[in-house]
């Protein structure tokens, strides 16, 4: 059994990863668990308290640094060094806030420690107004690349995994099928992406300044905090689509977001004083106050334009609308004490994909209630335990085709490793952890992991030239990006073992 330890114990890790290592340890994939957090962080120094998380879960204070650092400072690397040797850890969860992510990731591959990387792959402050910042984002991600081939030369079954979920959603599995058929049957590459996702995270003005846990104030915002995801899920979509031989070489990006300032255009400080009783009081600041405090905050949504190009000319059109300031479910006036899960928010989510004449695919995961699984609505929506996938398909060009085919929650429900995986999000998430923890354990090889690092360059792109553009606008000038999908020398990873790995 492997030990791991877990870096960032918040609400994300105590809701995603510390019940699917409690599953590993019951499972007999796991020994012990430990974790850390910084000094002062809200409820760090409690033991998990859920029977649903691990057992006895100790964790050990750090010191707080900068978001930026390339290396971690000396105290927060000897404590860590003490407690991988001390724990004799074997692998490491990195689930902190995301412009820390980098850090921790090279420490533990300088150690030969494998890693379960949560999205995004990294971030740096500023990234939404700084061109320099929004370029590093790819710049790191290809040094993090590079740091990975050198310790699979030292450790060959070092692993890095990134918990990218949607690739171990069932749904998702299914477009990929239903993308690669056509593409076999036609030549026909994917030639139109739509994708939506909205969260309802409704902060009042006041908040946007007061509150920092899934925030704005560092210069990012939904594009890192869950925009990743989408990111990540367009190209892999895309690339089930490789049989036709027509993959992009370039990608031309152009965003245009909504920000903190923007908010109090829609719904200024008087509008809430109006909406809610007692905003008055509460409220501390004026309207000039608050523009002036939010001013170079980062994005609340975009709208996200790209072109997938191969040789100059156009191959995918995608559109990407990724939403916080969307329908929600919250009443009160009081920010709920769970940020992360509760206060309103509520997922709402679309793909539409086109592949030419041949094909269109529509997925659709609606929400209506925040905690859909105990509210007995079967998910919400219309429908029992609702997500629906739509299949049309052109059977005046091929007569042995379905023109129409609607598959249901029943239908995307699948068996894998002898249990029902069930098109969730949150089942993704622990199947995610639970792949990793095989490969830990030898029952995984290499070529199976669906969410290697060595995959996510292209995502990693995506996400750099959004950033790229919405500084680029910020500082006045054109919004487009146009960045090569062609890996440097640095990215491209050593085969190990007589195995090619994909950087798609």
């Amino acid at each position: 059994m492997k030990n791991v330890l877990v870096i960032g114990v918040g609400p994300h890790a105590r809701r995603s990863h510390l019940p699917a290592l409690a599953a590993g340890q019951r499972e007999g994939l796991v020994g012990t668990v430990c974790g850390v957090d910084v000094l002062g962080a809200t409820g760090v120094l409690t033991v998990f308290d859920s029977d649903d998380g691990p057992r006895d879960l100790p964790v050990t204070p750090i010191v707080p640094f900068p978001a930026g650092e390339h290396t971690l400072p000396n105290a927060v690397r000897q404590t860590l060094d003490g407690l991988a040797a001390r724990r004799g850890i074997d692998a490491v969860v990195v689930a902190t806030e995301p412009a820390f992510h980098m850090v921790y990731a090279r420490w533990a591959l300088e150690r030969g420690l494998s890693v379960l990387l949560d999205k995004p792959l990294g971030v740096r402050a500023n990234a939404s107004t700084d061109p320099a910042q929004a370029g590093a984002i790819l710049t790191d991600v290809d040094d993090l690349l590079a740091r990975y081939d050198l310790a699979r030369q030292h450790h060959p079954d070092i692993l890095v995994s990134v918990q990218s979920q949607r690739r171990y959603h069932p749904a998702f599995w299914r477009l990929r099928g239903l993308i690669a058929e056509v593409a076999e049957a036609t030549g026909c590459p994917v030639t139109s992406v739509q994708s939506f996702h909205s969260d309802g995270q409704w902060r009042l003005p006041d908040e946007l300044l007061d509150l920092d846990y899934h925030g704005f104030d560092r210069g990012y915002g939904k594009c890192a905090h869950s925009g990743y995801h989408f990111f990540d899920i367009i190209p892999w979509l895309l690339a089930a689509g490789d049989a036709s031989g027509k993959i992009a070489d370039q990608i031309r990006v152009h965003a245009e977001v909504t920000r903190p300032v923007d908010l109090l255009t829609q719904l200024g400080v008087d509008d809430y004083e109006r909406l809610f009783d007692g905003f008055a009081a509460r409220n501390r600041y004026t309207e000039a106050e608050l523009l002036a405090g939010l001013r170079g905050f980062g994005e609340v949504d975009a709208g996200i334009s790209m072109a997938f190009t191969r040789a100059g000319h156009t191959l995918t059109l995608a559109t990407l609308n990724l939403l916080h300031n969307g329908f929600s479910q919250r009443g009160n006036l009081a920010p709920a004490v769970a940020l992360y899960k509760g206060n309103g928010r509520v997922r709402q989510e679309t793909h539409i994909i086109q592949q030419g004449p041949f094909q269109a695919l529509h997925l659709h995961s609606l929400q209506t209630l925040e905690d859909n699984a105990s509210a007995g609505d079967r998910y919400a929506a219309g429908g029992d335990r609702h997500i629906e996938v739509h299949v049309f398909r052109n059977d005046h060009f091929r007569p042995g085709w379905k023109p129409y085919t609607r598959l249901g929650h029943d239908d995307l429900t699948t068996t894998v490793d002898g249990q029902l995986a069930a098109p969730t999000q949150q089942s993704s998430r622990r199947r995610s952890v639970h792949e990793f923890l095989l490969y830990l354990n030898g029952r995984r090889d290499r070529h199976q992991m669906r969410s290697d690092l060595t995959t996510h360059r292209t995502a990693a792109v995506l996400m750099a030239g959004t950033y790229l553009s919405m500084a680029h606008r910020f500082s006045g000038d054109s919004p487009e990006a146009t960045l090569s999908l062609r890996p440097t020398l640095a990215a491209l990873p050593t085969p190990v073992q007589g195995r090619e790995v994909s950087v798609r």
